[in-house]
Parts: C-alpha cells; sequence; structure tokens
C-alpha cells in the first residue's frame, strides 16, 4: 500500500500567514476621555515621538479640531474613513464635526498612532 504525503504549498503558507495577521487585528483607537463634551475649538498636537495629543476627545456638534504638526520633519497624516489631512511634516488640518458620533482616527504612516473623536 502506498503512502500520501501531504504537501504543503506557498498558496497555504500565505493563507495561513494572512489569516493570522487578520485575526490580529490593526490596534484599536484609544478612549476618549470621560466627563462632558466640550464645547469650542479644540486643538490636538502631533508630538515628538509620534503621538496625538490629546488622543481622545469628547466634543459637542459643530466643534472644529485642528491638528497641529509639531514633530519636526517626521512626515505624519490624520486618516479618518470618509476624510483626512495630507500626509506632510508641517502646518494643520482642520475639520469640524457637525454630526454626532464617535470617528477613529489614524497616521497610516504610522499605524500606532491613534485618536478617537466622540461628538454628542
Amino acid at each position: 500500500m502506498r503512502t500520501i504525503q501531504p504537501r504543503v504549498t506557498v498558496a497555504a503558507i500565505a493563507l495561513a500567514a494572512m489569516a493570522t495577521a487578520c485575526s490580529l487585528g490593526a490596534p484599536s483607537a484609544p478612549a476618549p476621555p470621560a466627563g462632558p463634551a466640550v464645547s469650542g475649538d479644540q486643538t490636538v498636537m502631533l508630538t515628538n515621538g509620534g503621538a496625538f495629543d490629546p488622543n481622545g476627545l469628547r466634543i459637542t456638534s459643530g466643534t472644529t479640531v485642528t491638528w497641529r504638526w509639531d514633530d519636526g520633519s517626521t512626515l505624519h497624516n490624520v486618516t479618518f474613513d470618509d476624510f483626512g489631512s495630507d500626509t506632510q511634516t508641517q502646518g494643520t488640518y482642520a475639520h469640524t464635526f457637525d454630526e454626532a458620533g464617535t470617528f477613529p482616527y489614524v497616521c497610516t504612516l504610522h499605524p500606532n498612532m491613534t485618536g478617537t473623536v466622540v461628538v454628542e
């Protein structure tokens, strides 16, 4: 009787690796601060060391949030699902949040740089 040896193909290995990577998921956005929502324009700094400061905001509808680059010559961006900034080393990006909801964002160049805006 002949024994059949299993063959592992490159495609099977690649599929297994992709499934494992997908199950790990992307970094989750930080929870916004507890407490009442703030009104009035807010500023988030992109700081030295690659972080959004603060990385969580709770705001009222109609508030404009401005992200300000403060990380020397390091490229960053602010990317939401439906809108976002250019990739740049300096300057600002502003967005007015007119609808209630939770809006996670990320610097696509540095996936561990995440933030969340909660609009009430």
